[in-house]
């Protein structure tokens, strides 16, 4: 028979009983179960987070076999929503799961967002335009977000806080003009998915092991990644969850990051005062470009 306490037991010693039962009460939203998202749900659920509200709109397909930690031939085909839900209550029955599987969407951002403590985003990297709109109701909101990027055989985190930089002005994503042509507007997006990714990782470590830039190519929102870069996501983020629910630990926020590379052993802390504004990061966006371009 479940029991809470003996489930959970082992947290205790890191944690203590009082702070396990804070992370017990703790509602955290995550958007997005492939990929990263996966991983997150499963770590938060083993730390005995008992309060989910959780997105993803998609099925299980055999190329996400390499990296997310609900694929495999019993939930091919299965909604990662439906899979992950499931997963929650396999390991805490007593879990409360609210599932949004139809997606996050401009009509339901409020409903995804009641009562939450903390957002955990890992929407796909080119799902712009509603990550935008969720950091910016989060931070409208007071709620502390997360995201932690597999990056090569590493991760690059950020985390925005209530009151300090925003999401908008971090990574400036621009808009395409009212009369823009749809080559504009695809130019304008391939320019923005760069900035959003030199801006979740300002050091690019991972550039110095691709070794087939062919396979990335943003206009055909196609990118490599491998499950160690997704796992070490996975631990670094919600350590931060943790660290957030219990108020205890350093935060570090926007404009600073924090980029492992297990391939190249080396810990990276950013500081990217004006975000993508910076003339660092405007160099970086001008070499990425120069380099994608080559591979198209």
């Amino acid at each position: 028979m479940f029991n809470y306490e003996e489930a959970f037991s082992r947290n205790i010693g890191w944690v203590t009983k009082e702070e396990q039962q804070k992370l017990r009460k703790t509602k955290v939203a995550i958007g997005g179960l492939g990929g990263v998202g996966g991983d997150h749900t499963i770590v938060l659920t083993r730390l005995g987070i008992s309060n989910f509200h959780i997105s993803d709109l998609d099925d299980y397909d055999v190329p996400n076999f390499n990296r997310q930690a609900g694929a495999n031939m019993s939930t091919l085909g299965k909604p990662k929503a439906g899979v992950m839900e499931e997963t929650i209550l396999g390991i805490n029955p007593e879990a409360t799961v609210k599932n949004f599987d139809n997606g996050i969407t401009d009509d339901n951002l409020e409903e995804f967002l009641e009562g939450v403590d903390i957002y955990v985003d890992s929407l796909d990297v080119f799902a712009l335009e509603i990550r935008r709109k969720v950091f910016r109701r989060c931070y409208e909101k007071g709620i502390p977000t997360i995201t932690a990027a597999p990056m090569g055989m590493g991760t690059a985190f950020l985390i925005f806080m209530p009151g300090k930089m925003s999401f908008d002005e971090y990574f400036n994503i621009i808009d395409p003009s009212p009369n823009a042509s749809e080559y504009e507007k695809e130019q304008l997006f391939n320019d923005n998915i760069i900035r959003f990714v030199i801006g979740v990782s300002p050091s690019v470590q991972q550039r110095h092991y691709l070794v087939d830039r062919s396979s990335v190519n943003f206009l055909k929102q196609k990118l490599p990644s491998v499950c160690m870069g997704v796992s070490l996501a996975a631990g670094t983020l919600c350590s931060n969850v943790l660290k957030l629910v219990l108020k205890r630990g350093e935060i570090i926020h926007a404009p600073c990051g924090l980029h492992f590379d297990a391939y190249r052993n080396k810990l990276i802390k950013t500081w990217r005062p004006w975000g993508n504004k910076n003339p660092i990061q405007k160099y970086m966006f001008w070499r990425v470009k120069r380099l994608l371009a080559s591979n198209n």
